[in-house]
C-alpha cells in the first residue's frame, strides 16, 4: 500500500449520513448537519448553541462514513441505550506506506462490529494489556496503545516496548499495521484532531466513555474558563533500572514511567471529569495525550462484551 494524498481526499465526495441524537440519549436533536450530506470525510463539527462558540462534534449520534477514496466504511448508530459501530477499520486519511522500514505488514479491511453502552457507569479500575485494544475512533480505526513487544522478545521479563519509543515503523498518525493488516492507533490520531481551541471528541473507550483530544477547558466544569493543553500525571521514575534492560528510565519502556498523583491534570486512566460540548451535563472522558501514556492504560468503567479481547498487540 503506498501513501495515499490528502488532495486527493479534498476532492473526493464522500458520502456522510448524519443522523443526530445525544450522546447517552435516543432523542433525535438538531445538529446543525442535514441528516444526508455530502462533505469530505473528516466531517466538521457545528454549533448546536448559536448563544456559544463551542461546537458540537458531528459523531456525537448516528453517522456513516463511506469514503471511495481510502474505502472507508464506518456505520455508528445510538439507539436504545447503545452505541453500535461496525466498521471495515481503513482509515479516512492518508497514511505512511505500509509495507514500509520497521512494519512489513500492509493495510486490509477488517470486520469490525461493537455494541458500547451511552451511557456508562464509573465502576472498578481494571487494567489490561495486549491483546486487549483500548478504543475505537469516530472514523472506525482501532485504538491500541500497547505493543506486543518485550526486552529480548520475552514477554515475562517485565520490561514491555512503548511503542512511540522504538522503531515499529509507525506513521505521522501515530499508527502503523498489525500482522492481521488492522491499521491501528497507538497515540492521537492526529487527523482526527479538527482544533486546538476546544476539547475534540476522538473517540470511544471499550467501557463506553468517550475519548477527547488534549485539549480541555482549565476548570473542568466551566467552559467559559479558557482551553488549555491537558497534561498526563505519569513521570519517569528516577535511577536506573534494577533487572533486564538495565540502564536509566528513559521512557523505552512502559515500566519506565510511574503515576504520580497530581503532577498532571489527569487521573491513572488519563481522564476525568468534566463537561464538552456533546456532554453539557458532564461525564468522565478520556484524554488522548500529547505525553506518555498517550492514551488510557485501564478503564474505570467495564468493557462491553463485544469489545473485549478485541483487535491488539503489534
Amino acid at each position: 500500500m503506498t501513501t495515499r494524498s490528502f488532495r486527493a481526499a479534498t476532492a473526493a465526495l464522500v458520502a456522510f449520513v448524519l443522523i443526530a441524537s445525544a450522546c447517552g440519549d435516543d432523542t433525535d436533536v438538531e445538529t446543525g448537519v442535514s441528516p444526508t450530506t455530502t462533505a469530505s470525510s473528516a466531517a466538521e463539527p457545528t454549533s448546536t448553541d448559536p448563544e456559544t462558540t463551542d461546537e458540537t462534534s458531528a459523531f456525537a449520534g448516528s453517522y456513516t462514513i463511506s469514503d471511495a477514496t481510502y474505502g472507508t466504511e464506518t456505520t455508528v448508530t445510538v439507539e436504545g441505550g447503545l452505541r453500535t459501530i461496525v466498521s471495515n477499520g481503513l482509515p479516512n486519511h492518508e497514511t505512511g506506506e505500509f509495507p514500509g522500514a520497521g512494519n512489513p505488514n500492509a493495510i486490509s479491511a477488517q470486520d469490525y462490529s461493537y455494541t458500547l453502552p451511552t451511557s456508562p457507569n464509573v465502576a472498578t479500575v481494571s487494567s489490561y494489556n495486549v491483546p486487549q485494544a483500548f478504543g475505537i475512533a469516530t472514523n472506525g480505526v482501532v485504538l491500541d496503545p500497547f505493543a506486543a513487544e518485550w526486552y529480548q522478545n520475552d514477554a515475562n521479563s517485565g520490561w514491555q516496548l512503548a511503542a512511540l519509543a522504538n522503531g515499529l515503523g509507525i506513521d505521522d498518525n501515530n499508527a502503523h499495521v498489525q500482522p492481521t493488516g488492522a491499521y491501528h492507533y497507538h497515540a492521537t490520531p492526529t487527523p482526527l484532531v479538527t482544533t486546538t481551541s476546544a476539547p475534540v471528541l476522538l473517540g470511544w473507550a471499550g467501557d463506553g466513555f468517550p475519548i477527547y483530544s488534549a485539549y480541555g477547558y482549565a476548570d473542568a466544569d466551566d467552559v467559559s474558563s479558557g482551553v488549555v493543553e491537558l497534561n498526563p500525571s505519569y513521570q519517569l521514575k528516577a535511577g536506573d533500572r534494577p533487572d533486564g534492560p538495565g540502564g536509566t528510565y528513559d521512557g523505552t519502556y512502559i515500566e519506565d514511567y510511574e503515576y504520580v498523583a497530581g503532577s498532571g491534570d489527569l487521573d491513572e486512566c488519563n481522564g476525568r471529569t468534566g463537561v464538552t460540548a456533546e456532554y453539557p451535563e458532564g461525564t468522565y472522558y478520556y484524554v488522548a495525550t500529547n505525553a506518555w501514556p498517550y492514551l488510557g492504560r485501564c478503564f474505570v468503567g467495564d468493557i462491553a462484551d463485544s469489545f473485549v479481547k478485541g483487535p491488539g498487540g503489534r
